[in-house]
């Protein structure tokens, strides 16, 4: 039976700043490999958490059919969001305990209907410490920012 894994980063220059986004999809027989893919992109004026829930957004609608997938993120933000608090958002009409309107709620509604097509498992882990999956997603996230540094730096020069 086919086991799905997303490792999921962003990454910001600033924050707010450029930031970017990267995913590592792997599809897996047991131990075998079966096919892998890499995602990335970025954005020129964001925040290190719209592009941690951009990873994950992505991870979960380059699914083109429902599957049951672990998702990685290193992430508390996206984390508790969708662990502990999207529920209660959702229930106070996307508001938080304070009755502020919740931050990046365009992507968390993106969020909550990209999870609805799956079984999905999230899982914390460490970032920056080795783990190879996130390491490579963190990499992807990096040269997804890339192209708005290099625009940002020429632009600052004239």
């Amino acid at each position: 039976m086919l086991e799905f894994h997303a490792y999921t980063d962003g990454a910001c220059s600033g924050n707010p700043g450029c930031g970017g986004w990267g995913v590592v999809l792997l599809a897996q027989d047991g131990n075998t490999l079966i096919k892998e893919r890499e995602i990335s992109g970025g954005a020129p004026h964001t925040t290190n958490n719209r592009m941690e829930l951009l990873a994950a957004i992505t991870a979960l609608e380059a699914l083109s059919k429902p599957v049951q997938i672990t998702v990685y993120t290193d992430s508390t933000y996206v984390k508790n969001g969708v662990n502990s608090w999207m529920q209660k958002w959702k229930a106070n009409g996307w508001k938080t305990a304070t009755k502020s309107p919740v931050k990046n709620q365009d992507l968390w509604k993106r969020l909550d209907v990209a999870r609805t097509k799956h079984k999905v498992t999230w899982k914390w882990i460490k970032g920056h410490a080795g783990h190879s999956g996130n390491e490579r997603a963190d990499r992807l996230a990096r040269s997804g920012m890339q192209p708005f540094k290099e625009k940002t730096s020429i632009d600052i020069m004239g």
